[in-house]
């Protein structure tokens, strides 16, 4: 049996930071609770993107924004024919407390983060390839060498404000994908666009493939329209466009 593989493309900026977050708390997660001193290492580099990208945008307010949309939906969902009261009001429940997550928060998302002065250290020299040895920083140095429990009690203290976060996003992009049936749709000659319904803005796309067909699809949209492309995976060189047809699966996410 062959395996779908799922390529995501974001419609708007919201969605674009949320899922940019989502791919980087996954590789937190990964990394932060592994023993070794590399797999600490690498927590260290994926928490600093995490500040960067919280950094550039008002990631709060944002994650406020949506969850109080989803609630909005919902609300209007619940009169209609068919919905299931008590899975609705479960799903309710987990959007408020989410909420209340994100308003406890004494300042903006990754705050503690990016004030410590032992990041700081570390994302100053992290922009010169190889400025991270021990020589570079004898204290990331010492930070390393130090018992597993000592390294991670203090991921625990950098994560204290963006845990909320984490989840709230992750609730968020979940009911975002969960919102639409996906369809089978041909790309003829390798390429698919379609209009979108202004009164029903999409926030997300997402394109299925079987991971035998060796291709790929190059996304591109806005809120009016977007254009699928797909391209040869070649095992060399540049990749080429795909010339024949291509059957996939395409969810519209519209929440």
């Amino acid at each position: 049996m062959s395996t779908l593989i799922t390529f995501e493309h974001p419609l708007n900026e919201r969605i674009r930071t949320f899922l940019r977050l989502e791919h980087l708390f996954r590789q937190l997660d990964q990394f932060v609770h592994q023993e070794d001193q590399r797999s600490s290492r690498c927590a260290i580099w994926v928490l600093l993107d995490i500040v960067a990208v919280t950094a550039r945008a008002d990631v709060k307010n944002e994650i406020l924004k949506e969850l109080d949309r989803h609630i909005g939906n919902l609300n209007r969902l619940s009169t209609q024919r068919g919905v299931d009261p008590e899975a609705l009001a479960e799903v309710l429940d987990d959007l408020r407390r989410a909420i209340d997550g994100i308003q406890q928060l004494n300042g903006p998302i990754g705050h503690g983060a990016r004030e410590d002065e032992f990041l700081k250290a570390i994302a100053q020299r992290s922009s010169i390839p190889g400025g991270t040895c021990s020589f570079d920083l004898p204290h990331f140095h010492y930070w390393l060498i130090q018992p597993t429990e000592r390294r991670q009690a203090r991921f625990g203290e950098w994560l204290g404000d963006l845990k909320p976060a984490i989840e709230a996003i992750q609730l968020a992009l979940s009911l975002v994908r969960s919102s639409s049936a996906s369809r089978q749709v041909v790309a003829e000659g390798g390429f698919y666009q379609e209009a979108i319904d202004p009164l029903a803005p999409a926030q997300m796309l997402r394109v299925g493939l079987e991971g035998e067909a060796a291709i790929f699809p190059e996304i591109s949209g806005h809120k009016n329209r977007f254009s699928i492309r797909f391209m040869n995976a070649e095992p060399q060189g540049r990749a080429t466009q795909h010339g024949a047809d291509v059957s996939f699966r395409l969810t519209c996410c519209v929440f």
